[in-house]
């Protein structure tokens, strides 16, 4: 089964913290335990892959109904039910949410207060939303939104410009992963051959101990780079005695081209447009920061009372 949902999550916690003082880890094996969650499962993290789903849901769970008053914070990193919680549950519900919480007047503050102090929906204020998403996974979510669409704008602009302008922003994406030594050396080395099927070489380290060669091919999404290709600049590769190369496309590699290069003695690296454009996010080429959010969470270790 897949990993509930944080509101769906709020009763077995709550039946959880009745039993007795838990932490996030306990309670999420305990609840794993319960819906027979595979390891795959409890393992399972969210895209950002700073913490797994269901500690985090279960996290925003305990969170929610704390507002409420169900739950309190006796020490440290524990939670357990409060005198509220426990005559919650002796009501026997079939299921806590949102929606229950909103019968407490101290959860209704904090609802009203974050859906003034936001202009966009949250899980408290978006209806759908917080049926399925903790914050976090909002945010990751937006994120991966934008970072597909901004890896598809680099890819137009590059088919929008010149071959001698995709050449440069290889050069500036291998000097930024550190490779070609200086700027200029590796410009001097990769663009300016192009015989025998290689568009150039730069070196591996700036001591200069080892080259590698490169072959670039700006093609439309929709023309692949068959195997053909592939065994033409290996053989531009052999004929060089070198034993490393770099095969670089915006569009794609068809199977057999990617089945290829696998059996080779040569070390062959495949970099179609999907990769080539992860490559200069990561490495902030053709990119800049529009906007920083930081998320803050109480620095446990300053609440201490000695």
């Amino acid at each position: 089964m897949s990993i509930p949902d944080y509101q769906a999550l709020m009763l077995p916690v709550l039946r959880l913290a009745a039993a007795g003082e838990r932490r996030v880890p306990e309670a999420a094996d305990a609840v794993a335990n319960q819906l027979g969650l595979t390891d795959t499962e409890r393992d399972e993290l969210l895209p950002s892959g700073r913490q797994r789903v269901l500690h985090n849901r279960i996290h925003w769970a305990k969170f929610y109904m704390s507002k409420a008053g169900l739950i309190d914070s006796p020490a440290r990193g524990r939670f357990v039910a409060s005198e509220t919680g426990r005559a919650l549950l002796h009501t026997n519900p079939t299921s806590i949410d949102v929606e229950t919480l909103k019968r407490y007047p101290d959860f209704v503050r904090f609802y009203n207060a974050s859906s003034e102090g936001s202009s966009a929906e949250t899980p408290a204020t978006g209806a759908a939303a917080e049926a399925t998403s903790t914050p976090e996974e909002q945010i990751d979510a937006a994120h991966a939104v934008l970072h597909a669409a901004l890896k598809a704008e680099l890819l137009q602009r590059i088919l929008a410009l010149s071959p001698a302008f995709f050449e440069r922003a290889i050069v500036d994406l291998l000097v930024a992963m550190g490779y070609g030594g200086s700027h200029e050396d590796a410009a001097q080395r990769l663009g300016r051959s192009g015989d025998g099927g290689i568009d150039g070489v730069i070196d591996e380290d700036r001591l200069g101990l080892d080259r590698i060669y490169v072959q670039a091919k700006r093609y439309a999404p929709h023309v692949g780079v068959g195997r053909p290709e592939i065994q033409g600049f290996v053989g531009s590769l052999v004929g060089l005695g070198a034993s490393k190369g770099v095969f670089v496309t915006t569009s794609s590699f068809s199977s057999p081209a990617a089945d290829f290069v696998r059996h080779l003695p040569q070390r062959i690296v495949l970099i179609d447009g999907n990769r080539l454009a992860e490559l200069m996010i990561e490495h902030e080429v053709g990119v800049r920061i529009s906007r920083s959010v930081e998320v803050k969470r109480v620095d446990e270790d300053f609440f201490v009372d000695d």
